[in-house]
C-alpha cells in the first residue's frame, strides 16, 4: 500500500534534554496538547497514552502507541497504535508511525515530528488534513509552553 507522511518542525529556545522532558512528562503533554489525561511509561516498548474528553470514563478520543525507540535526548519513535473516536473508527487500515527528532541548536534545539502511515488512497484525505492542521497547532502549543518557562 502507498502512503505519504507530513513533516513539520520548530526552533525552541530550549536544551535537547527539556525538550526531550516535555515530550515524556504527563503534566506538560496535557497543557501542551490540552488533553485530559496522559500517562507514560518512559522506556524503549514502553507506552504513551493521551486521552480528550470531560467525562474520564467515557473519553472523546484516545491515542496510544508503543515507543519503539527511547533515545533521550535525542527523540522518540512511536508505532503500534491504536485511536479510539467517539465517532468511530478510521474509514482506512493505517499503520502509523510518529518520529519526533530533537536536533541541539545554538541556543535552543528544532523539534522535528514526521509522521507517516497515511494511506496514499482519498479516503485518508480528511484524516491526513486534519492531522496537518493538528501538528501545526501542536508544535505552536509546545513552543508557548517552553516560552512559560515550564519546568
Amino acid at each position: 500500500m502507498k502512503t505519504r507522511k507530513h513533516t513539520r518542525e520548530i526552533f525552541l529556545p530550549a536544551s535537547a534534554e527539556k525538550v526531550f522532558q516535555l515530550l515524556i512528562t504527563p503534566s506538560a503533554i496535557k497543557i501542551w496538547w490540552n488533553a485530559s489525561r496522559a500517562i507514560v511509561h518512559p522506556k524503549s516498548g514502553g507506552i504513551w497514552i493521551a486521552t480528550w474528553g470531560e467525562n474520564e470514563d467515557k473519553p472523546e478520543y484516545i491515542t496510544s502507541a508503543t515507543m519503539s525507540v527511547f533515545d533521550p535526548p535525542r527523540g522518540i519513535v512511536m508505532t503500534n497504535y491504536d485511536y479510539f473516536s467517539k465517532d468511530g473508527l478510521l474509514p482506512f487500515n493505517a499503520s502509523f508511525e510518529t518520529e519526533f527528532l530533537i536536533i541541539p541548536q545554538f541556543n535552543g534545539s528544532v523539534l522535528r515530528v514526521t509522521q507517516s502511515g497515511f494511506p496514499a488512497d482519498s479516503i485518508a484525505d480528511d484524516f491526513y488534513a486534519a492531522c496537518e492542521t493538528g501538528w501545526k497547532t501542536t508544535l505552536e502549543s509546545i513552543a508557548a509552553f517552553v516560552r512559560k518557562d515550564h519546568p
